[in-house]
This record gives structure tokens, C-alpha cells and sequence, in this order.
């Protein structure tokens, strides 16, 4: 049974971004964005448009070459898609090794992702990027909030920076 063509393409679009993930290609991923998508994840919240691409950029160029992306169980229909995937790196701020599980949901529009929604516990995330200090605070609003907000002006850092 043959996809139709729409689904056929959506999902050669999300083997096409994460392989330009693996392969650290953050302009690759960039432009399978619609320029009015929309992005969310735990440490980010809600990101739109160019910004989206400039974080994958940053995250890509902060792992300076040591980010292991593996992916897969990937599906796409003409209007929706979603995979699962994991990043294993270093952590800048504490030199911890993370392993992050995530589980991705994506809308298509015009051959682009027009939605992407990241989903992983942040609890652990915590636990292994923070140590003791994450593991305690993983669960609370309170350090969610910290770390959207550091991840947030660091990615306006980045946005600046490139504008120099």
C-alpha cells in the first residue's frame, strides 16, 4: 500500500530534519519551518518563527560537536506527524552527561512544520543536567520557570550576538 504523496513528503521531512540533526546541520533544520511555526518544549516554552531555527542553531553550536541524536518511530500523515528521539550530551552549565528522551509532535503546512511540540520529564532532565539540585526542584514550577527563563535569554544572547 503506497502513502499518499502528502505523507510520503511529511515524512521525508522529518527524516530530513533529523538527520540534519544528527549531522549538526541546524541550517538544514531551520528552514523545514513554516516562517510562522510555532515551537514548544519544557525549557523553551513557545517559540515562533525564526527563532525556532536560531535555537537549534545555538543548542548546536553550544554541544561544540559532542551531541548524539538518535531518532525514529516516526509517522506522518498529510496534516500531522510525530517521533521519538533522544540527545545525549554535556550540559555547559554543570559538565553533567544527559540523556534526554523526547517524544515529538508536529502539524504540517504549505510542505513545512508549522506546529512541533517537544515533550520529555523535566523532572529528570533536571535530575541529570542539575544533579542533587534537580532532583529536588525537578518537579516544581519554580525551577521550570528558572531554566525558560535562562534558556530564553540565552537564546536572545544568541540572537544578538549574530546580529553583531
Amino acid at each position: 500500500m503506497n502513502l499518499p504523496q502528502k505523507a510520503s513528503q511529511n515524512q521525508t521531512l522529518l527524516n530530513n530534519f533529523y538527520s540534519a540533526f544528527a549531522r549538526h546541520d541546524g541550517k538544514t533544520m531551520a528552514e523545514s519551518y513554516h516562517p510562522d511555526g510555532t515551537f514548544r518544549d519544557p525549557a523553551f516554552g513557545e517559540l515562533r518563527g525564526a527563532a525556532i531555527g536560531l535555537m537549534w542553531q545555538m543548542l548546536i553550536a553550544r554541544s561544540g560537536g559532542k551531541l548524539a541524536i538518535n531518532f525514529g518511530d516516526m509517522t506522518a500523515d498529510e496534516t500531522h506527524g510525530a517521533a521519538n528521539w533522544t540527545a545525549t550530551y554535556i550540559f555547559s552549565k554543570t559538565g553533567r552527561k544527559v540523556i534526554n528522551r523526547v517524544h515529538a509532535d508536529f502539524e504540517f503546512k504549505d510542505g513545512l512544520i508549522f506546529h512541533h511540540i517537544d515533550k520529555f520529564d523535566f523532572h529528570r532532565w533536571a535530575s541529570q543536567a542539575l544533579g542533587w539540585k534537580g532532583w529536588l526542584l525537578g518537579g516544581t514550577a519554580f525551577l521550570q520557570r528558572k531554566v525558560r527563563q535562562q534558556a530564553r535569554q540565552s537564546l536572545d544572547w544568541y540572537i544578538e550576538k549574530l546580529k553583531d
